[in-house]
Parts: C-alpha cells; structure tokens; sequence
C-alpha cells in the first residue's frame, strides 16, 4: 500500500453483529480434511521450493497477543532482517471475522487489507478454515507462503543467511536433533498444554494436564541448573519457544493459580534464564505489558 494512500481499516469488534471468533472455523468445511495450518510452502535459499529467499519480497503478519506469532517477530530480530522481511501487526481483538487491521496497530501496509481473512482467500478462493498468524506472505506471486508457524521460525533461522548476522546461529546442525526433541515436548507439554488446561472439560482432565505442565516446567528447571540455555551455551530455537510461553505464564495462563502454586518466578533457574533472554532487545520489544520484575538484572552474565 503507498504512504501516500489513505489507510483503511477495518470496522471495530462487533460479537453482536459477528460473533465470537471460537476454535477455529472448521465448522463452516463440514468435509474439511486438512491441517488446521494448511499453507506450508517453504523458502529456500536456492529457491528450489519454488520461494526464493531475497530482500523486500516476504512480509510478516502477526500479532502481538499471539506466543506463536511473537516468535516469528523474536526470530527475524535476533537474525537482523528486519530490513529484508518486513512485518506489520493485526489489531489485538477480533470477532467471528477474524484478524482485521484497526487505527490501533496501522493498517495492512503490503496489501491494504482490512481483515487478514483477505490474504487467506486471495491465495485459496472460498478458503474455510482457521484464519491465524502468523502469516509469511509472498509480495511476488500475492499469495500465503506459509501459516505453520514451526516452520517459519526455521526458515528465518537458516535460510537468509546472505543478509543476515551469522553470528547467531538458531539451528546450528549438530545441534538440530537435540533441538528437535526439546522443540517437540516443549510444544505438547508446555506451549500447547497451558491450553488445554484452560480447555479441559472435567476436573479430572485438568488435574491430569495440569501436572503434566508443572512436571515440564520441573524438567527444564532441573535442566538449566547446569548451563545457560536449553540446548547449551547458545540460543536455540528451542529457547525462542520455550519463553513466549514463560513470558505469559504468569499473567495469563496461571492466573488463579490454573496450573500451578508456583508462579514463574518461584522457579529457581527458569526465572532468571526468563529474565536472562529479556534483556535481549528482540525479545524485550516484541511482547508488552510484562511486570517490572522482569526489569531486574539478576547476575547472570550476558
């Protein structure tokens, strides 16, 4: 969209007129039978995915209530790419449209969009599915590159290396099986198990998903009483997802004691490894609204 255009904007949330946006939107595909993130094209430095990676041609959509799209934001800052993959934000609230640009955030700077529902049906007429960020758009072909968030993250990490600050290195290969491991009990058991916690129909579910993440949060606390980060002496991206989950637990999936007695901060190597990653600014500038405590250096080096 040019600066010298008039941004537009969606209309303002409106549940009465709408709805609630709920679980998704499979309920309007009564045969759908595809992953709830169904764009997982990939960028390749090669280009042999069919999505090359080059400066100015992918933009980022994200939000800043969502973990899962903050780590796309947390990624492309730690990489330095800001200046070769742009993002923008969708508006924090949403009805049963979905995701929509609003005065709040600015507008859709690629496309001019009002809703994020727009991107999602000009890559796939009559798309029925889950509108989530984030989203990886192509400005070449007009169409999602990808809405799974896992891998996103990882062709940040890996594949813009001709533009970006080597010196971090997310998903260095002797390290990618012991990534790969954190990575997929951290999603179950912490990212995606403070949800169902918050979603378990019985009592006896959430006694049963509740100790499953207290127990996670037990493991990685025992884990980093012996080195700095999650997969050693470096940031991973296993680290990057382990604390948009942290970063949040406090003030949103443990209030009224959920899950646990404990707050984050009774934890005695998770804290400060939290606080630790915090004071790094593609961490600190891409969430809002964290207590003071986190200010606080606590001695670790950096």
């Amino acid at each position: 969209m040019s600066i010298t255009q008039t941004p537009v904007y969606a209309s303002p949330v409106d549940h009465a007129a709408y709805g609630h946006y709920g679980p998704g939107r499979l309920h309007l595909s009564p045969d759908w039978n595809r992953p709830i993130y169904p764009f997982q094209g990939r960028v390749t430095a090669d280009g042999s995915s069919g999505f090359l990676a080059e400066p100015g041609r992918y933009h980022l959509y994200v939000a800043w209530v969502c973990p899962y799209a903050q780590r796309t934001a947390i990624v492309r800052k730690l990489k330095g790419l800001e200046d070769v993959v742009s993002l923008s934000y969708v508006d924090d609230e949403r009805d049963g449209r979905g995701w929509a640009f609003r005065e709040r955030r600015g507008p859709d700077p690629v496309n001019g969009f009002t809703l994020l529902e727009q991107a999602y049906e000009a890559t796939e007429h009559a798309y029925g599915g889950h509108i989530s960020v984030p989203v990886l758009w192509d400005r070449r072909t007009g169409r999602i590159v990808s809405n799974n968030f896992p891998d996103i993250t990882i062709d940040l990490a890996t594949q813009f290396e001709q533009w970006a600050d080597t010196s971090v290195d997310l998903y260095p290969d002797s390290l990618r099986p012991e990534i790969n491991k954190l990575n997929g009990w951290i999603y179950y058991d912490i990212n995606a198990g403070v949800s169902r916690v918050a979603r378990a129909a019985t009592e006896e579910d959430r006694e049963s998903e509740r100790h499953r993440v207290v127990a996670a949060l037990e493991r990685l606390d025992e884990r980093l009483s012996g080195q700095r980060f999650l997969a050693g002496d470096t940031i991973t991206e296993a680290d990057v997802r382990l604390w948009v989950t942290l970063a949040r637990f406090d003030s949103e999936y443990n209030r009224g004691d959920l899950i646990s007695e404990r707050t984050l901060t009774d934890f005695e190597h998770l804290w400060p490894y939290a606080r630790d990653l915090y004071q790094r600014p593609a961490f600190r500038e891409t969430i809002e609204g964290l207590p003071a405590a986190w200010d606080s250096p606590h001695g670790r080096g950096r």
